[in-house]
Formats: C-alpha cells, structure tokens, sequence
C-alpha cells in the first residue's frame, strides 16, 4: 500500500472526529441565536456524516503537498480539487447551499479566493521563516 495513501487515511481518522464537533457547535450557536432547530434523524444522520468525511478528506488531503515528486501545481490542483469536491458535496446534500447554478457559482468564486488567500498567507509566512532559519544559520 503506498505510503501517502496510508498518511492520508491516518491523518483523516484521527482529525475526522471533529466535524461532527463543528457541525455540533454550529447547530448550538444557530439555537443561541434564537433560531428554532429542528432535525430529523436523518437529517442529523447526514450532517454527522458528511462533516466526519469533510473533516477526514481535509486533514487527509495536507498529504499531497508533501509528495516530493509532484510538481507544486500538481499537488496544489489535486488539494484544491480534493476539497472543493468534498465541501460542495457535503453543502448541496446537506441543503446548505440552494441546487442553482447562480448559488453554486458565488460559492465557488468565494472558495477560489479564499483558497488562494489562505495558501498565499502560508508561503508567505514559510518564505519569511525559512530567510530567518537561514540567517541564523550564516
């Protein structure tokens, strides 16, 4: 079995417990705000499990930037894909977002950029590490 196959589903067991948790805590905070929540178990059945697949898909998808022989598009497009897959799946099924073109769209342009804010923020934070480590090290 391949290495980053089996880091992937490590990293996905051990961090997918915590979907569920946020969906929790969201559902919590949604009733603070005087919002009467009602589900059915089905509907509770779905949220648990589609936000444990959210959760193990996105820890289990940091894999790809550590496979050294892809390129750095490669495993950005294959961790961009990977998420944006799974976080338009679990939003459609669990009606969190309308099944309209128009809806699907504004999602996306809000994911693009948000992906691309917070993967700029980490290389700019690792560039900025890396020139410190260096200079101690000269």
């Amino acid at each position: 079995m391949n290495k980053y196959f089996k880091e992937y589903c490590k990293r996905g067991l051990i961090f997918g417990g915590f979907g569920p948790i946020v969906l929790g805590i969201v559902l919590f905070c949604i009733q603070l705000s005087g919002v009467k929540v009602v589900l059915s178990g089905g509907e509770i059945l779905l949220g648990v499990a589609s936000t444990y697949v959210l959760a193990f898909v996105q820890a289990g998808s940091s894999v790809f930037n550590q496979i050294e022989g892809w390129p750095l598009a490669k495993s950005l497009g294959m961790h961009f894909f990977s998420l944006y897959t799974v976080y338009i799946a679990c939003y459609l099924c669990n009606r969190w977002l309308a099944f309209s073109w128009e809806v699907i769209a504004i999602f996306t342009g809000i994911f693009i950029v948000v992906y691309l804010a917070i993967w700029l923020t980490v290389y700019l934070i690792a560039k900025a590490t890396s020139k410190k480590l260096n200079r101690y090290i000269s």
